[in-house]
């Protein structure tokens, strides 16, 4: 593990800095002005947390207003190095707290953020060019060990290999998936004609899992690194423009940062910066060594903790979050609650119509969401002194095949416990593809 060790130019993590700082600020200040606030937080009458953070809720009336633009401010003081320690784990904690109490409008880039920001928070990323070093007199580096860059090109390894491997799937190798999804897009201008096109549709279905598995080697590679760029651009471009997926795409090019030489990085972002030669240090942390082999073990194992709960993904959600499941399937369903009071054996039925639609979607494809809705019938219930059952009855079709039974339409939902670690039973297995 000596190579972690070595020190090298700290350009690209300067720069690096100051566009994640940028990414922070937009994500946060994004949320207000585009009215996501309003459509996640004030909008719903209730909230779907993460499970075991039900005790976590979103701040009442403007709360989260304020919250949010607190948090573009903590962006602004990345970018700027000002405070950097401060801003980056206050960020980190305050953008975690938003992860939890809210899932119904998950994005792998969400958790992406959180990761990245963690990993920040021990890097030396004020050392230049930052508020830091000239008002609060934080000493100048132009090198940082070797270590601070790996962690960060292995994080966006990860992104793309796993990305790769869910990938490889019936549905999208013989293009069910994608010819779904560029078939919703066929309005778009000019190309749009050609998205329902097999050539098309198949194309970007292998395009992208050559994609994922090649760009990081293309990257690495000296005489391919340009291609491997241009192709970056290409690739997120399309995926910004055509899909909006936030600002994942823009992230993920400013990665290309660590893979050009610290030479080319310098001369074209930071010229007036002493560049720092290469040299071998003796620092050695074993503490840091472990943990940064803890770090990689766990972003290893947990996008391959499907592979060991029954039945798959796509179907019962499990283990689909953390694991770089982006883009690839199309869910669509039907959930309604049969609602048995225990003391009069009365039934009555719950349609949950104080959903939003967004929640209402969620509510007829996840696990997760449907007991967590069972769970809210029993607690209004009990705040009427009445004991319930709650059964759901529950449809779902997953890449628009014909609806099958999603939900054990017998097992008490109500008084069943979660599985944190396991399959959950109530779910009727899938009948193949």
């Amino acid at each position: 593990m000596k190579f972690l060790y070595k020190k090298v130019d700290n350009s690209s993590l300067i720069v690096f800095r100051i566009v994640f700082g940028l990414v922070l600020t937009l994500e946060a200040w994004g949320s207000i002005f585009t009215g996501w606030i309003e459509r996640t937080y004030i909008e719903p009458s209730i909230h779907f947390s993460l499970i075991g953070f039900e005790w976590l809720h979103p701040l009442d009336g403007l709360g989260m207003y304020y919250l949010y633009g607190f948090m573009g401010l903590l962006g602004l003081g990345v970018t700027l190095g000002y405070y950097y320690r401060i801003s980056i784990i206050g960020y980190t904690i305050l953008w975690s707290y938003c992860y939890v109490i809210h899932k119904i409008s998950y994005n792998n880039h969400y958790y992406l953020m959180i990761l990245l920001c963690f990993i920040m928070c021990f890097l030396p990323a004020h050392k230049y060019a930052s508020l830091d070093v000239k008002y609060r007199k934080i000493a100048k580096e132009t090198g940082m060990y070797y270590a601070c860059k790996f962690m960060l090109i292995f994080q966006i390894t990860c992104v793309y290999i796993y990305g790769a491997i869910a990938k490889m799937y019936p549905d999208w190798l013989d293009g069910t998936y994608t010819s779904i999804t560029l078939a919703s897009k066929a309005s778009f201008p000019v190309i749009g004609s050609f998205f329902t096109e097999k050539w098309f549709y198949m194309g970007i279905a292998y395009g992208g899992i050559l994609f994922d598995l090649l760009i990081i080697p293309l990257l690495a590679y000296r005489k391919t690194r340009l291609f491997g760029f241009i192709l970056s651009i290409a690739f997120h471009s399309f995926n910004s423009i055509v899909f909006q997926v936030g600002v994942f795409p823009y992230l993920s090019l400013s990665f290309a940062l660590f893979f050009f030489p610290s030479e080319k990085i310098h001369q074209l972002f930071l010229a007036k910066k002493p560049f720092f030669n290469t040299e071998s240090s003796s620092y050695n942390s074993q503490l840091t060594t472990m943990g940064i082999g803890m770090y990689v073990l766990i972003q290893i194992a947990l996008p391959i903790r499907q592979h060991f709960i029954e039945d798959t993904a796509f179907w019962t959600e499990e283990a689909h979050k953390m694991s770089w499941r982006m883009m690839l399937r199309s869910k669509h369903g039907s959930t309604y609650y049969k609602v048995k009071d225990l003391t009069t054996q009365k039934i009555h039925y719950n349609y949950a119509k104080n959903l939003t639609p967004k929640q209402k979607g969620m509510l007829n494809t996840t696990p997760s969401v449907i007991w967590q809705y069972a769970q809210y019938i029993k607690h209004e219930a009990a705040k009427k002194g009445n004991t319930v059952a709650v059964y759901a009855i529950s449809k779902k079709s997953l890449n628009r095949r014909k609806f099958q039974q999603f939900v054990n339409p017998n097992i008490d939902l109500a008084n069943t416990p979660w599985n944190f670690f396991n399959h959950q039973p109530w779910i009727v297995p899938f009948k193949g593809w």
